[in-house]
């Protein structure tokens, strides 16, 4: 599928507009790895007829690691200015494949001004798949053992469990949750801006720590909704040599794959 990704200037120059925002984060546009991700929604949404645009050079970081790691006055400023912008724009509704630029778009732009319906990739590609926008036709995944890893931020920080899950469901894969899922879920040990600093005194890291969790089940596929947990895991399973044996792929990059994208 060739790919055909519009930017919202290109819509405004047009005097068009789409239905949604797609909110590339900076893992999104920098990260080889998250990159692969990008693309797998991008050719979802193109897949689904959905109308959607992105900010490109427009988009700067949300200013979530700056936030964790307690640097407020530089939080607001990436904010505003991004705020600046999607309200220029007149955005209404964004989806996101990083659960960080969800949380803090949804939750925290409010009080700044910027005021949107924010969705994160999963509950998109829900929505798209029951209203039969998308259809998961190879078995690629049939049979196979997936185990999910729930971003904090996705799970525990705004409840949404579920999403992923059924989305999942519709692999024909067997799905078994580790001990610690959902709301006792185990971070991967990156968020709250942990990615960006070396690891604290300790026995373990945390990334070893849960990704040992998710292989005690012999999965096929290590199912991830976020960049940072994609990471975390993707060297857990280096950790533990047992990369020709186990996968980590995003949900996103799993129905494009299932739907012959």
């Amino acid at each position: 599928m060739e790919l055909k990704v519009r930017t919202l200037a290109s819509y405004n120059a047009a005097g068009e507009s789409p239905e949604i925002l797609f909110w590339v984060g900076c893992a999104g546009s920098f990260d080889d790895r998250a990159k692969k991700v990008t693309k797998a929604v991008a050719k979802i949404l193109q897949a689904a007829d959905v109308k959607f645009a992105v900010l490109g050079t427009e988009e700067s970081c949300t200013g979530d690691p700056a936030k964790r790691a307690g640097n407020e006055f530089l939080f607001q400023m990436q904010a505003m200015q991004n705020i600046a912008v999607m309200n220029e724009y007149g955005v209404k509704k964004i989806v996101t494949a990083c659960p960080h630029c969800f949380n803090t778009l949804k939750n925290e732009y409010p009080e700044l001004g910027g005021h949107y319906d924010v969705v994160h990739h999963t509950q998109l590609i829900k929505s798209l798949l029951d209203e039969g926008r998308i259809r998961v036709e190879g078995g690629i995944f049939k049979g196979k053992k997936i185990t999910f890893h729930d971003p904090c931020y996705l799970g525990r920080a705004n409840g949404e469990y579920e999403a992923p899950r059924e989305v999942l469901s519709k692999l024909d894969a067997e799905l078994i949750e580790m001990k610690r899922c959902k709301s006792n879920g185990l971070c991967c040990g990156a968020g709250g801006a942990q990615m960006f600093k070396e690891a604290e005194p300790g026995d373990k890291e945390v990334n070893v720590e849960r990704t040992e969790e998710a292989l005690a089940l012999n999965p096929k596929v290590i199912a991830v909704g976020c960049p940072f947990c994609n990471t975390m895991m993707t060297d857990g399973v280096k950790h533990a040599e047992k990369e020709s044996e186990v996968q980590v792929l995003d949900i996103a990059e799993m129905i494009a794959s299932a739907a012959d994208l």
